[in-house]
């Protein structure tokens, strides 16, 4: 520690201790009278003092009186809480039932739609099918005339060979067109 530090402490100190003794002595010399003044007022232990007297006709009914509203404000707030809590108990159940009536709703909407998509893909399975048994210059003109994404949805569900056979009878525009779009149709699924 430096020179400097160790004089700024006994400075500090040196300050402290007369602030103390400053107080010590003006505490000494006011302390006395007062304490003196205080015991002159105070009665003598021979003295008789009376004791005050409550009037016990007024405090106790007051008294009642504040406690009785109390309870009654208590009681009120209790049966306003009951009926809330009652009403919650219903809105409750209300809620458990809409839940309940939400979920067998979803479970209906869900066999529902499994229904339809079995139906929808049992109908593609069957329109297939039957490009599938229509002579291939036939089937080839009604696919000239869809769409290329459209056709090649139908082409990459059929046998190869019943593609095949379709394939050779279209224009070879429209054969190339549904080719890219069968080839393009799963470039981008995940690999992994």
């Amino acid at each position: 520690m430096s020179r400097r530090g160790t004089a700024r402490r006994g400075a500090l100190t040196v300050i402290a201790g007369l602030l103390m003794a400053s107080a010590v002595v003006r505490v000494a010399g006011t302390a006395g009278p007062a304490f003196a003044v205080g015991a002159a007022e105070e009665p003598a232990m021979s003295e008789t003092v009376e004791p005050a007297v409550c009037g016990p006709e007024d405090t106790p009914a007051a008294l009642i009186e504040a406690l009785q509203e109390r309870e009654a404000r208590v009681v009120a707030r209790e049966a306003r809480i009951a009926d809330r809590m009652q009403a919650m108990a219903v809105a409750e159940a209300e809620i458990e039932e809409k839940i309940a009536e939400l979920t067998e709703a979803e479970d209906s909407l869900a066999a529902l739609l499994a229904l339809a998509n079995s139906a929808a893909e049992d109908d593609l399975n069957r329109l297939t099918a039957v490009y599938e048994n229509m002579k291939p210059q036939d089937a080839a003109a009604l696919f000239e005339a869809m769409e290329p994404a459209f056709s090649a949805g139908f082409m990459g569900r059929m046998r190869p060979e019943s593609a095949a056979a379709i394939m050779t009878n279209l224009e070879s525009q429209t054969a190339y067109l549904i080719s890219v779009v069968l080839a393009g149709r799963n470039a981008n699924a995940p690999t992994e």
